[in-house]
Formats: C-alpha cells, sequence, structure tokens
C-alpha cells in the first residue's frame, strides 16, 4: 500500500465532517483543534507545564486540518512544533542552570534583535518554497510560520516578549484562515489573540514579582 494511501486512511475520522460553521465544514479534527488549542493557550497563560503535551496533541489535529487546506507551511510546522515542544516541556521541567525549570525572563535586546532578524530570511525563504509547491497562500502562510517559530522559541525559554509574537501571529492568522473558510479556526485564533493579552499580563505581573525584593523580618 503506498504511504499516501496508508496516511489517508489513517487520517480519515479526522477528516469526517460534523457539521457547517458558516462556510467551514467542520471535521473532527478542527474541532479537536479548537478544543486542545484554546487548552493550551490558557494552560500556557496560566504557567503549566501541560501545555506542551496538550500543544502536542493539537499539533497533530491542525497537521491534519491544515494539509486538507493545502496550507502546507501551516502542516509541516506542526512537525517542527511537535520537536519544539518536546523541547519547551524539558526547559520547563530540568532547564536552567540548577537544572529545576527556567522561570519567566525578559529576552534582552540581543536576543530579540537576532530573532526579529531572522523573520525576514526565513519569510523570504518560505515564500520562494511555497509558491513553487503550490501553496494556496504563500506570502502570508509564510510570515506567520516565521512568527510562530520564534514564538515558540521563546516560550520554550520562558521569555515574556513570546506574547508580542503570537498577537502578531494570530492577527494574521484570523484574515488568512477566514478567506480559506476555516471559519472554526479563524474564530479558535480569534479566542487565542484575547489570550495572548491575558498571557502577557499574567507574565507581566509574574516578572515583577520575582524582581522585587524578598523583605526579611528583623528580630526583636
Amino acid at each position: 500500500m503506498p504511504i499516501t494511501d496508508f496516511l489517508s486512511d489513517l487520517t480519515a475520522p479526522l477528516t469526517t465532517v460534523l457539521g457547517h460553521v458558516g462556510g467551514d465544514e467542520v471535521t473532527w479534527a478542527e474541532l479537536l483543534g479548537f478544543a486542545t488549542g484554546a487548552a493550551c493557550v490558557w494552560l500556557t497563560v496560566k504557567g503549566r507545564t501541560w501545555n506542551f503535551p496538550v500543544g502536542i496533541a493539537n499539533n497533530i489535529f491542525f497537521l491534519v486540518l491544515f494539509a486538507g487546506a493545502r496550507l502546507y507551511a501551516d502542516a509541516a510546522l506542526q512537525v517542527v512544533f511537535l520537536a519544539l515542544g518536546a523541547h519547551g516541556w524539558w526547559q520547563w521541567l530540568r532547564g536552567g542552570a540548577d537544572r529545576t525549570g527556567v522561570s519567566v525572563r525578559p529576552a534582552g535586546p540581543r536576543l530579540l534583535a537576532a530573532t526579529a532578524a531572522l523573520l525576514v530570511p526565513v519569510t523570504w525563504g518560505l515564500t520562494v518554497l511555497l509558491a513553487r509547491a503550490g501553496d494556496s497562500a504563500p506570502f502570508w502562510d509564510a510570515l506567520t510560520t516565521a512568527l510562530s517559530l520564534a514564538a515558540q522559541w521563546l516560550l520554550n525559554t520562558r521569555r515574556i516578549e513570546t506574547w508580542y509574537f503570537w498577537i502578531a501571529a494570530d492577527l494574521v492568522y484570523i484574515p488568512l484562515y477566514l478567506s480559506k473558510s476555516l471559519d472554526l479556526t479563524a474564530l479558535v485564533y480569534l479566542l487565542f489573540l484575547g489570550l495572548c493579552g491575558l498571557g502577557l499580563r499574567a507574565w507581566r505581573r509574574d516578572l515583577a514579582a520575582a524582581a522585587a525584593p524578598k523583605l526579611t523580618a528583623v528580630p526583636a
């Protein structure tokens, strides 16, 4: 049996149409992607390590969904996120100098400059590659891929600036998915956008609390 037929049979249950939301034929892959995606972002907002295994499940569902929509960069991105999710899971559990996990911290100007500088060549290279591969929205697909990779790397090392990159990506994702009639997925990313604002506020609070001087009691 060809590998493509095997994969098609394997993912067939996830591509079953359950109903319609606007012009979107909602499948199990999209519905489960909605649920696990919302749970993953909420767990991230709360600073829970469980965001990584839930996020890995979300990657699998969205891989099936995006491949069917011919958003090849987004589909390939889910594979990369599987590896990055495993890396982030380890970082949050065993990273840092004392191997007790990384804490919320700023990225610093050098890391931010390097991350921003890489966005241009990565977006350009992916745009050329995806256009040749027949992607249905090569530039926007490439841009969101580059932004998401940068955001995920900053998330893995628990840098507060991760939220700015996720917000930028979501602002592009929402109209992109609406244009592809993935209405439920666009709604998911609208929810993500709101959760990103909550996450930024919560992580800022954690960072401020960690930076506050510790008061010690003076013996009488």
